[in-house]
Parts: C-alpha cells; structure tokens; sequence
C-alpha cells in the first residue's frame, strides 16, 4: 500500500522529475541570463523587506494546497519567483558591493555538489572533493610564489571564516598554551586601520577582545606605514605584549588600497612576529601578469587569505586560507574526533580536511573554481582582472574629466570611491553634503538603473562603486554618471 508521504518521496527522488525539472530550469536561466546581457530588467528588484518576507512565508504556507497542479509547474513558478525577486549581479549596470557577476558555467560544476551532496571531513566522504581542494590549495601556492615543497592551506566558506582560521593558527602558535589554557592578559593583534570588520570580530571570538586590536597609522594613500609599524610594535614589546600578528591589506575593503608587503615583512621578520595578509579582494590579481606586481612580496607573509568568489568570479563561497610553513596546518586546532579519523590509517591525517577547519560537514567549496580552470585555463582569470581593472581605469578618467564629480582617493583596484557635487551643492554643510550623498545613493538604486553602494571616508559620505562584472562597458558607465545627475534632482536642497 502507498501512502501520501510514500508517493511525495518517490517524486522527490525520481529521476524522470529531476529530468524534466533541469529541463524547465536550464530554460528559465538561460532566458534570465539573455536578458542580464541585454539589460532588459532591473538591476535591483527592489520590495520592501518586510512584504518580501511575508510573501515568501506565504509561498511556504501555501504549498500544501498547491499540490493538485503538477510538480513541473510548481517548480517552474518557484523558480520564476526566485529570478524574478533578487539582485541581478550580471546585469551590467550592477557596479556596487565586491561580489562578482560569477563566471555562469562555474555555476554547473558548483551545481553537482549540490545534487550529489560530498560533505568533507574525511577522505571516504568527498573523495574526489577533497582531491579538487587540495589541488587548488597547491595552484594557490604556486601563484603566490611558493615552492612545490612549500605553503599548504584549506579552502572554506568566506574571507571572514577565512581571516578567523588563520588568525587562530597565529594564535597557537604564539602562545602554543593558549588552546588548553586560554588568552594571556596581554596577548594583542595589530591590523590595518580599515581592515576588514571580520579581523576585529575574529579577535573577539579568538578571547583577545576587540580592544586588543592596536589599529596601524597609514600613510597619506591609506597604506600601513611600516615606520610606524616598527615604532608601535617596539612600543608594544616593551611593554611586555605579546604580538599574535599584523594583520594586512592586499588589497582593503574601502578604497581598495594595497599594503607594501615587503616593508611590512621586513618590520615584522625584524621582530619575529606572524605576518597575515588579508588578499581575499586583491588576491585575484596574482592572475595577472599585468598587475600580479601590486602584491609583490606576498610570498614572505606567514599566511594568506585568497577569496575566489571576488576577483576569480566563481559562485560564493569560496576562500583560501594558505600558510607559507606546512607544519602550520595542524596548529590550528588540537582536540580528537575519533568517529571521524582512523587511527588504523594514520596517513589520512594529511589527506582528510577536518582537522584543519572549523567546519566539520563542509561544503565542497572548489568545485566551481576547479572546474573553470580546467575548462579555461588560467588565462581566463587574467582575463577577468584585466577587463575590469580597465573598466576601473576609464571610470576614473570620466570622474576625473567631469566638473560635477570628484573621486576620493586614487584607486589602486577595482574599487573607486567618490562625491556627486552639483553646483546647487556647493554651499551646503558637511552634514548636508552627507545626507545629499546617501539620499542619492538610495534614490538611484530603487529606481533599478544601476546599483552602487556607499561608505564613509575619513568622515565624509560617499559614493563607491566597485567594477564587478566584465559584461559592463564604458557606455554604461557614462550612463551611471547620467543617472546619477537625474536622480540627484529630487534630492536638491531648497
């Protein structure tokens, strides 16, 4: 005898339904990504947040008296709603937070894993996953100028599970008691002065305190100052500190800045302290045979973190904590799961991944960037950098060329921050000016021409606009500017 519940599990596993369910999906997403190259849509679907929550609760509700149409049409709508409801990123206009237009086919081979489920802990679960990250790891490596016999790592679920994992091996390793006995008093971190917020969090869950992060002075391009750096860890010493790293930019979340990282490792090899560089935007541009020199000397650092989901364009989440010395990869973490790791084959230990992650279950991370290297080769990243690192240039000749405007920095990537200023504007206050920004800001992504975000630089409100997406061009970014003008009208101070 079937039952309802018998019957649902035999459709929800039948492979005819998965058939002509890929079917419906294929057709959905390739008309969706037509009409992203065409621009044929919003950028942003913009819905209040609250109705879209109620409507998807709704859509949740709802489905058991939507079980008389067939299980095809269901889905078809449900997808519909998906693509219909959400931030286009590969919509050229799409120009606003670091999260790329993903490299579409990249999306299938991140797809199997989702259908065939490989966990990874150990081996046995995700072979052929744990093969992909490991392989990757060791391409990583190269990149960065390490030798076959050097440099190890993992990947994991995003630069700030990233930054965290690699600033907990520096952790235990200078203080080797601290994973049995807790923090010392007097531990500290020092990081760049805009790095991300994830390192000063990852202090907070590491037992330092977000207190104990001593920010570094910059110099006038907004780069660590490595005379300053000397100065503050000579003072820290001497104070009886003990230093667990110096966490740097390659390149930093709000201009984009890239950190001489040779300066910064001669100062912290001078005193013996973990040198941490944060590339998970810049890292990309090791790629790039053009622009790989503004990392120069990321091979003397300690450990890296590498997000593929920003400048190598595949699906997030995908990142790479990679440490210079390999027996580093087990100071990480120092408990046993004897479920999960075989004594009876010891030599699993290097092979299995879940002794080096804070995941246990894992997702297999890889399979995007692991299949977009094989079926394009390397250049195709290069590719990528240097299309949008060009972008990037002719965006700030046009701020540069246009009275009304003025950028705020001279990017260093792909990252340009910069002000609207009208000739209605001229006169009004700082607080004024700041409101006007983010009013603009606001304005123009609610009407679904572009999407841009905002900041705030050295206390000034702005605009920032991060070039994302190799399909947009230099028309379009001339029509940003152009939107921009005719939103701002509304805003205009009377």
């Amino acid at each position: 005898m079937t039952t309802q519940n018998d019957s649902l599990l035999s459709q929800a596993y039948s492979s005819t339904l998965f058939a002509e369910a890929t079917t419906t999906w294929q057709s959905l997403l390739t008309a969706h990504m037509q009409r992203m190259a065409n621009a044929e849509s919003a950028v942003l679907n913009w819905t209040d947040p609250q109705e879209a929550i109620r409507e998807a609760f709704d859509w949740m509700q709802n489905a058991d008296t939507e079980q008389s149409s067939p299980v095809v049409d269901r889905i078809s709508a449900i997808l519909n709603k998906m693509l219909q409801s959400g931030q286009n990123l590969h919509h050229p206009h799409y120009i606003g937070h670091q999260v790329p237009a993903s490299v579409p086919i990249a999306g299938l081979f991140d797809a199997v894993n989702s259908i065939t489920n490989q966990p990874m802990a150990v081996y046995e679960m995700g072979p052929w996953a744990t093969a992909v990250e490991h392989a990757i790891v060791k391409s990583l490596c190269l990149k960065v100028g390490w030798n076959e016999n050097q440099g190890t790592g993992l990947l994991t679920h995003g630069g700030s599970l990233a930054n965290l994992t690699a600033l907990l091996t520096a952790r235990n390793v200078a203080l080797p008691d601290s994973w049995e006995n807790g923090v010392p008093s007097n531990a500290v971190l020092i990081s760049h002065t805009d790095a991300h917020y994830c390192v000063t969090r990852a202090a907070g869950i590491l037992g330092l305190g977000a207190r104990q992060v001593f920010k570094t002075p910059s110099d006038s391009k907004r780069h660590i100052d490595s005379v300053q750096l000397d100065h503050l860890i000579q003072k820290l010493l001497s104070e009886g500190r003990q230093i667990i790293a110096v966490s740097s930019c390659a390149c930093a979340t709000p201009t984009g800045a890239f950190d001489d990282l040779n300066s910064l490792a001669d100062v912290c090899e001078k005193h013996g302290v973990w040198l941490h560089v944060d590339a998970a935007h810049g890292g990309g541009l090791l790629m790039s045979g053009q622009h790989r020199d503004k990392l120069a000397g990321i091979e003397r650092a300690d450990s890296i973190v590498w997000d593929a989901h920003k400048m190598m364009f595949v699906p997030a989440l995908c990142a790479a904590v990679l440490y210079k010395n390999r027996s580093h990869r087990f100071e990480t973490f120092q408990q046993n799961a004897p479920y999960l790791f075989d004594p009876s084959a010891p030599g699993m230990a290097d092979v299995d991944m879940g002794m080096r992650t804070i995941e246990c279950t894992k997702r297999a991370v890889g399979f995007g960037l692991w299949g977009l290297w094989c079926a394009f080769g390397e250049q195709i990243f290069a590719q990528l950098v240097d299309r949008t690192m060009s972008l990037t240039r002719a965006f700030v000749e046009m701020l540069d060329a246009a009275d009304d405007f003025e950028k705020l920095h001279e990017p260093e990537c792909n990252i340009v921050v910069f002000r609207y200023r009208p000739t209605f504007m001229q006169n009004a206050s700082s607080e004024e000016m700041n409101r006007f920004q983010r009013d603009l800001r606001t304005n123009l992504i609610r009407s679904g021409s572009f999407y841009i975000v905002q900041t705030t630089l050295d206390g000034m409100a702005a605009l920032r606009a991060c070039l994302m997406n190799p399909m947009t061009t230099t028309d379009d970014l001339a029509e940003l500017l152009t939107a921009i003008r005719q939103v701002a009208a509304p805003c205009e101070i009377v």
